[in-house]
């Protein structure tokens, strides 16, 4: 099946305060960055944005910086969509901490999204994960006003979509929020 084009949005602008405030994109695993596994996963991607600290990168990306400055993952995946300067039917989100994500995983997303307004990871808990692809139109009709979406949890935003729930695989739902998640996954 041939995929649509879609772009990315990469969110790594958050405080890390689990990880004493570090920059969690330049945090290194396997000999490369965060940022650049999340970029590795995205490879397919006509457009990338990532939503954070301008740091070097081995390939051609936007950086912007969320609004309000800290706001939460709604206002950083808006402001990450409001970067986009290709328009693509779907957009991929997600998280810089998480560093077995593969193109696989988000061919697999768009995939089972398809015909919907998108699909999100879950764990084998059956948790959602802060790794989606979104059906960009339809985003656009349940985006919040500038004002309401600093703090917004995401899963308001999202209450408002009809996403697929996609199963991780191995361990693709793994994510670095300190540093045992590090070790462990290193």
């Amino acid at each position: 099946m041939d995929l649509e084009p879609f772009c990315a949005v990469i969110l790594a602008g958050g405080t890390a305060a689990r990880l004493g405030g570090v920059d969690k994109a330049s945090v290194e695993i396997a000999g490369r960055t965060l940022l650049m596994h999340a970029l590795d996963a995205v490879v397919d991607a006509t457009e990338v944005v990532v939503v954070g600290e301008p740091v070097p990168t081995e390939r051609p990306v936007t950086f912007t910086r969320e609004s309000p400055r800290y706001g939460g993952p709604v206002a950083a995946l808006l402001t990450g969509r409001d970067a986009l300067l290709r328009r693509t039917p779907t957009v991929a989100v997600l998280a810089v901490d998480m560093p077995r994500l593969t193109p696989r995983t988000f061919r697999r997303l768009q995939e089972a999204g398809a015909g919907r307004d998108g699909a999100v990871l879950v764990d084998p808990d059956g948790r959602r994960q802060l790794t989606l692809v979104l059906d960009v139109a339809r985003l656009d009709a349940v985006r919040p006003d500038h004002e309401s979406q600093h703090d917004l949890a995401l899963h308001r935003l999202l209450a408002h979509l009809d996403l697929v729930e996609v199963p991780a695989e191995g361990d693709e739902h793994r994510d670095i929020d300190t540093w045992g998640d590090l070790r462990d996954l290193g």
